[in-house]
């Protein structure tokens, strides 16, 4: 598993302010989407191409192309969706499944209570986006999820991981897929209640307000 902790001066800055308890919920949704667009950036450079002529308006060239089948954005609910629109910027052409995951607090097992995604995904490289990598359990399963299918190439896109929570996904993905985790910051520790420390809360929460 390769880990991408993008180093990159506005993506500190932009971190930075969404971590802070006062920006407010547009703001946040804001940095959310601009830091998801800059991580795009990272986590489609080994993305598939292919060589296509083309005419510009002075001669023939040969350019780049992306490859077919087209590559697959899996967003993990809830929280997954504040990230869509970021990652589409880049990827306008790409097709969206679906993964709703919750996590129970008190065994940290995963249920998967809703799913969009083709029956066979072979050879599709996959990106999956959760804003948050705490316990790496939700991640682990998503990817899991996907190996079922066909996958062979995912990439995970979060925000914020924390160190436990990607020793967690090293240690249960293994050698079996070709795997990178991209985010903008690695905390190193999970509370007591598995938030990550010092993290930015509940990114649902502040993407969308509280849900009972």
């Amino acid at each position: 598993m390769e880990i991408i902790h993008t180093n990159h001066p506005l993506v500190s800055h932009k971190l930075t302010v969404l971590r802070d308890k006062n920006t407010t919920p547009s703001q946040f949704r804001h940095l959310v989407d601009e830091l998801v667009t800059l991580l795009a950036y990272e986590a489609t450079r080994e993305v598939s191409v292919v060589p296509v002529q083309i005419e510009t308006p002075v001669a023939p060239t040969e350019g780049l192309g992306l490859a077919e089948p087209r590559p697959m954005v899996v967003p993990v609910l809830r929280a997954g969706l504040g990230m869509l629109e970021g990652m589409l910027r880049l990827l306008p052409t790409a097709e969206v499944g679906f993964l709703g995951m919750v996590r129970n607090d008190e065994t940290l097992e995963i249920d998967t209570y809703a799913e969009r995604l083709p029956d066979d995904i072979s050879g599709r490289q996959v990106f999956v986006l959760d804003p948050m990598l705490a316990t790496g359990s939700t991640v682990v399963e998503a990817i899991e999820y996907l190996l079922k299918r066909g996958a062979k190439d995912v990439t995970v896109v979060s925000i914020l991981a924390a160190k436990p929570g990607l020793e967690t996904v090293e240690r249960g993905v293994g050698h079996r897929a070709q795997v990178r985790v991209v985010v903008a910051g690695i905390d190193p520790e999970l509370n007591e209640n598995n938030y990550i420390v010092p993290g930015l809360g509940d990114a649902g929460d502040r993407l969308y307000g509280v849900v009972d």
